[in-house]
């Protein structure tokens, strides 16, 4: 990288929906090497010099940067130009930005930058046990609890010390069409598309009892004698929960087709059918991506002001759905795959 060491980089970072660390990316302005674009409540993106916990967030808007550092309207400068690109992206998960800094054709200073925390992949290992589980079963006939990650598992192919194990993986790579020296470095790959979709569902997870409880919120304000008759909150209420629910909807039907298509992976294994799954999958991660981080943001501000039913009150909640959770609901319905 440039003036900032990868390693440098903070897990929370690297592992957000909504945090796009500016060290990564080729900008020439050095304050902004120090600095974070990340997406607020509203869905807007903003630039964050400082955050801590005695300091709040230091934020400026994008249009605000060439009067703090005082460039020239014209022409713009490279770093606004690339900012406001970065702006209109849905999120900044690390799959999502593989595919979509490609597409705009700006380049990271390191591509190790877009891969998970060390510490999130060991977060996810159970999620993956639905990859890994299966395969080790279909070569070695068993599960070995020694086996901690998915970098365990790839050691264990590069070097199998049992004759049955190496005859399996030689028919492996036969229905693959590859060598066998190049099986691991395949399952590698398609270990990271894996890993995605289980970075993914994690995101969901983690959300849905928040969404859960908004709704039930939703429905006291709904039933109670103060509003059952303003018929502003009713419709903003409606509006912002049915945005949600189906958003919610739509993740969870897409996580089931996923689950169905990769069900028996290595029964039937074939080229052919790692393609599909791959492409299934990598297809849908800036529309994934983008409606978690809408998600996870609307959910977060949410349960920060209101962490159980009984905080804030009525009153509040109603003020809040009114003013902050509208805001930015037409980009969240707006969010579209790309296919």
């Amino acid at each position: 990288m440039t003036d900032v060491a990868l390693d440098q980089l903070q897990d929370v970072d690297r592992d957000s929906l909504h945090i796009l660390p500016l060290c990564i990316l080729p900008l020439t302005a050095p304050n902004l090497k120090f600095a974070r674009l990340i997406k607020n409540a509203s869905l807007e993106s903003v630039v964050e010099f400082f955050e801590g916990k005695h300091t709040g967030s230091g934020q400026l808007d994008i249009g605000a940067l060439p009067l703090q550092f005082d460039w020239p309207e014209t022409p713009p400068h490279p770093d606004l130009v690339m900012l406001n690109k970065l702006a209109r992206l849905n999120s900044y998960d690390v799959y999502s930005l593989r595919i979509l800094l490609r597409q705009n054709q700006i380049e990271v200073n390191d591509i190790e930058a877009l891969k998970l925390s060390e510490s999130k992949r060991q977060e996810l290992s159970e999620y993956m046990a639905g990859f890994t589980r299966p395969l080790i079963i279909q070569i070695y006939g068993g599960v070995d609890d020694s086996l901690q990650g998915f970098e365990d598992i790839l050691e264990l192919f590069k070097h199998p010390d049992v004759k049955e194990a190496r005859e399996k993986l030689q028919t492996m790579a036969d229905k693959l069409g590859i060598e066998v020296h190049d099986l691991p470095m395949f399952l590698e790959d398609y270990g990271d598309i894996y890993l995605s979709l289980s970075y993914y569902r994690q995101c969901l997870d983690l959300i849905v009892p928040t969404i859960e409880g908004f709704v039930e919120s939703l429905d006291d304000i709904r039933t109670s004698y103060q509003f059952k008759n303003n018929v502003n909150v009713i419709k903003a209420c409606d509006m912002v929960e049915s945005t949600i629910e189906r958003l919610k909807a739509t993740i969870t039907d897409h996580f089931e087709i996923f689950e169905r298509e990769t069900a028996n992976l290595w029964d039937e294994i074939s080229a052919e059918r790692f393609k599909k799954v791959e492409d299934l999958i990598r297809g849908y991660h800036t529309y994934i991506g983008g409606v978690l981080c809408a998600l996870s943001l609307k959910m977060g501000a949410w349960s920060k002001l209101f962490p159980h039913r009984r905080a804030g009150g009525l009153a509040a909640r109603a003020e809040f759905i009114l003013s902050e959770m509208k805001l930015g609901i037409e980009k969240m319905r707006g969010i579209a795959p790309q296919r």
